[in-house]
């Protein structure tokens, strides 16, 4: 691989997002870099885990959406209603729950192994169970008839947003050691199906929970961490200069608070690859691809590979659920059926094979790449399918069809785009060094 290699293939996304700036709109060019950066970070976590320790985890989109829990519970302002309902018997149901699962442990470390141990443990579960569901259960019926249609759930702490992003971190990072600690001293697939096992159930929960989430009700009206548009454009200075520039100012206005974002994310990104690649080029890291590429030698040599394997992937996972809250923030609220664990597990992985797995440039480049033409090719097969049946009678059965068809093109291209790479650059448009 040449050395310009690598900045011609960014300097081609970058030609397409501007083209399309100046084809479309630069409303448009600007939402594909702010997803694209997200989708970046993202790839940048699962690269963690696969490029450098060979983790395969298939449960993307469950971290990713602890992240926007984590918005929820950070930014959302409190419904004091709610709490006075049923909020306190929640959180001491919530204190019974972990108690349970803590004396549980202790438990089972401290009593001999033996058919008594099994009962005792046993007997303890049910018990607290029960105790958990009578304590919990009255308190969320009652946050939950508090004004459904608009809230029905208790609400945030009424914190700043940005404080979400590390929280989201946290969230995830806090199930892959759940995850971790059960799964990675395990066969590969066994850690897959760990992790897409906790992403359904996790993505369960949200859905489900209104009194946590709001379920699919959804939680809208998130703060902002930039103005608003309607802000700007009630701002005479703001209005005076876009005009005096000849642009309009509502059109200006939704530009600017994309450009804001777009500051925000790139900021988070650099420091992410930064940090990355200090890793990445450090003993640690020269320590995990060791591992990575052979794991009898590595443990040969007196390396704790099981345990190596828990800190890169909780690594990876919190990075998943930073970027999860930064995709909630940019969105403005909380959609828990927008997330789909497979579908777009699939998309975060397809970017980080075809920009080049174990390469954090490649990751980005891949991020960028893929969502650009996640957004552009189904308009763009929709206008190819129109010209394809120009000729065709406006009640064809075979131009209906093929007009329908066009919402799967972006499956189609990315399937495409995957065997094109398998088959031309196996290791990625940027490939490993």
């Amino acid at each position: 691989m040449t050395a310009a290699r690598p900045a011609l293939l960014f300097a081609l996304v970058a030609g397409l997002i501007v083209l399309t700036g100046m084809m479309q709109s630069w409303n448009v060019a600007l939402g594909i870099v702010n997803m694209g950066l997200i989708s970046a970070i993202m790839a940048l976590g699962v690269n963690m885990q696969w490029g450098y320790a060979g983790l395969f985890n298939v449960g993307v989109m469950g971290f990713v959406a602890l992240g926007g829990v984590a918005a929820v519970l950070v930014s959302a302002e409190p419904v004091g209603e709610a709490w006075a309902a049923g909020g306190l018997r929640i959180v001491a149901g919530l204190a019974i729950g972990a108690g349970t699962i803590a004396a549980a442990v202790l438990l089972w470390k401290r009593m001999a192994n033996g058919w008594t141990r099994g009962l005792a443990l046993l007997a303890l579960l049910i018990a607290g169970l029960i105790l958990y569901r009578w304590v919990m259960a009255p308190g969320i019926a009652a946050v939950e008839r508090v004004d459904p249609a608009a809230t029905g759930f208790l609400g945030g702490l009424g914190l700043p947003i940005l404080l979400a992003w590390p929280v989201g971190g946290l969230l995830a990072a806090g199930a892959a050691w759940i995850v971790g600690k059960t799964a990675l001293g395990l066969r590969s697939d066994y850690l897959a199906i760990a992790t897409l096992g906790i992403a359904e159930i996790i993505i369960a929960l949200i859905k489900n929970e209104d009194w946590l989430t709001r379920g699919v009700k959804n939680v809208i009206g998130l703060p902002r961490p930039v103005p608003y548009e309607i802000d700007l454009q009630g701002d005479p200075d703001f209005v005076a200069r876009v005009s005096e520039w000849g642009y309009d100012p509502g059109l200006a206005s939704s530009i600017s608070v994309k450009l804001a974002y777009m500051a925000l994310f790139l900021v988070v990104l650099l420091v992410i690859l930064w940090l990355a690649q200090a890793a990445l080029n450090s003993p640690w890291g020269r320590m995990m691809r060791a591992i990575r590429d052979n794991e009898t030698a590595a443990e040969a040599m007196g390396k704790d590979v099981v345990r190596r394997r828990l800190q890169i992937f909780i690594l990876g996972s919190a990075i998943c659920g930073l970027a999860g809250a930064m995709m909630t923030t940019l969105d403005g609220q909380l959609t828990p059926g927008t997330y789909q664990p497979l579908r777009f597990t699939f998309l975060v992985w397809v970017m980080v094979i075809v920009g080049g797995s174990g390469n954090n440039y490649g990751a980005i480049l891949g991020g960028f790449l893929i969502w650009f033409l996640w957004v552009q090719v189904e308009p763009v097969g929709l206008w190819l399918m129109d010209v394809v049946t120009a000729g065709l009678a406006e009640d064809s059965a075979v131009r209906a069809h093929l007009l329908e068809s066009a919402a799967h093109m972006r499956l189609l291209t990315m399937g495409v785009i995957l065997l094109l790479v398998l088959r031309f650059s196996p290791r990625g448009l940027i490939p490993e060094r």
